[in-house]
């Protein structure tokens, strides 16, 4: 083996992101309740990052400073900033001019090595006391309901403990989600297949109706009760037939059965009380909270101008005490220290500027584009794509993503995110773009204005689009009407 030390000398071009750089577009992209996290753990760990929030008379928080809360040096227009990388000088002459700007702040009212007293630590417990007392407790899942009516049973314990092992393994809805032979057999414990059988039987008596079946069929057949009416017909439907009821196969159900076509269709109504998802109502589903960043109104002149709502997100400045620090001339120690946090400090303050100036001139030009939607609904939504955003307000694409990304604004017709006003489209015979929602929404009108007792299949859509002047090929149709959960033509015809 031979070695060989040599020299080299390679050009490549690389691109390096600034730390500044990263964090603004990590905060551009975060959503509204994000940001505020992010901001309390800021105020949390950085000593020189401090909130500006007093009262007014009237009961408002605002800033003890005239102007902006967030501005520690005279404005510069934040579109015309330029994040640096690769700077090497640590942002000296920042930390300089910060340091004659706070000359010129009102003197801070600070206490020094002040400790909180009793009667605070006293108010503390009570107000985390509030807390625990007034705190959401667990709802009941149905596993513990379930577990709780099987108790009431008289069983052996080793059928108790099988028949608590089949209720913890019943999915969301209630139903089995393995095999009883394959649970008897991990199970194991010499529990026999015939004992099994009459524990999942107890387990199916329990409440609600329908839990503990193995699949739909056997669900629906356990809440038949002997007073349910039309039992019988029910029983034969849903035991021999079920697959053709789900395809509306009611004139083959005729021929099989000999019930008449209003013998099925009462039997199929009275089938609509019973559930077939019977657990489904103890899976708490969480609400989402949506904060909107946003709000757009018209002003004086009829024109929709986009405004930035900031009550959700806490005031920052740079704290004047380490500011005055610095011109003791602190140890070297010391003095980097508080360099770091005053940069760390100012670096969040200007990405959240960065933010608000970024979020609000891309969403003043969806607005811009998407008037009509404003003014006149939803049916008049026109195609936008995030690269036209982009060429308007000279940012790369992928800062318009992360600026709409789970971004809400406020209208006149409701809240909706950033994104929903982004889509393709198509054109129509006349030459005119046209959204693919403004698509959907007409195809609907098509299919809920047929003839239910001969409707229209999805070559019959096409046809009747392209009369409005809409050309689609079949398979576009045939996607947006599963999309809309919109059935076939042979489960939408009324016999």
């Amino acid at each position: 083996m031979h070695l060989n030390v040599s020299q080299q000398m390679r050009m490549a071009q690389q691109m390096k992101l600034a730390p500044r750089m990263i964090q603004s577009m990590e905060i551009l992209q975060l959503p509204l309740m994000a940001l505020q996290e992010r901001i309390d753990q800021e105020l949390a760990e950085n000593v020189c990052l401090e909130q500006v929030e007093h009262k007014t008379d009237d009961g408002d928080f605002s800033s003890d400073q005239g102007g902006d809360p967030f501005e520690v040096e005279p404005r510069v227009e934040i579109d015309r900033q330029e994040l640096v990388a690769g700077k090497e000088d640590n942002n000296a002459s920042d930390f300089e001019r910060l340091v004659e700007i706070s000359q010129e702040w009102p003197e801070d009212n600070y206490t020094s090595g002040s400790r909180p007293s009793g009667n605070q630590m006293d108010d503390d417990a009570d107000r985390q006391h509030d807390v625990m007392s007034n705190a959401e407790c667990r709802p009941q899942t149905l596993t513990d309901y379930l577990v709780d009516q099987f108790h009431y049973f008289n069983v052996d314990p080793e059928e108790r403990a099988f028949g608590e092992y089949l209720i913890q393994n019943l999915d969301d809805n209630g139903r089995l989600q393995s095999s009883l032979p394959e649970l008897t057999q991990v199970f194991g414990q010499s529990m026999t297949l015939p004992r099994a059988e009459n524990v999942l039987k107890l387990i199916q008596k329990l409440d609600p109706p329908g839990v503990g079946a193995r699949d739909l069929k056997e669900c629906l057949l356990l809440q038949i009760k002997p007073e349910t009416p039309l039992r019988e017909s029910m029983i034969t439907l849903i035991s021999l037939h079920l697959d053709d009821l789900l395809q509306n196969r009611l004139p083959l159900i005729e021929r099989k059965t000999g019930y008449t076509l209003d013998e099925i269709k009462s039997a199929m109504e009275q089938m609509r009380t019973l559930d077939p998802f019977p657990g489904k109502g103890f899976a708490k589903e969480s609400v989402q909270t949506v904060s909107p960043d946003l709000r757009v109104d018209k002003d004086e002149s009829g024109k929709w101008v986009v405004s930035l709502i900031e009550e959700y997100i806490p005031q920052l400045r740079i704290s004047q005490r380490y500011l005055r620090m610095l011109e003791g001339n602190p140890d070297q120690k010391t003095k980097e220290f508080i360099k770091r946090k005053i940069e760390s400090a100012k670096w969040l303050i200007d990405s959240i500027e960065q933010r608000y100036n970024t979020l609000k001139r891309v969403a003043q030009e969806i607005v811009n584009r998407q008037s009509e939607f404003l003014e006149q609904g939803p049916d008049h939504i026109v195609p936008l794509k995030m690269q036209d955003i982009a060429d308007v307000v000279h940012v790369h694409v992928t800062t318009v993503s992360r600026a709409v990304d789970d971004k809400y604004i406020v209208t006149p017709r409701g809240i909706y995110p950033l994104k929903r006003f982004f889509g393709g489209g198509t054109k129509t015979d006349d030459g005119e773009d046209v959204a693919w929602d403004i698509v959907r929404i007409k195809l609907k009108e098509v299919v809920d204005n047929e003839n239910k007792s001969n409707p229209m299949s999805d070559d019959d859509i096409v046809d009747a689009l392209k009369a409005q002047g809409y050309t689609l090929a079949r398979r576009t149709v045939t996607k947006y009407r599963k999309a809309l959960n919109i059935p076939s033509s042979r489960q939408r015809k009324v016999f």
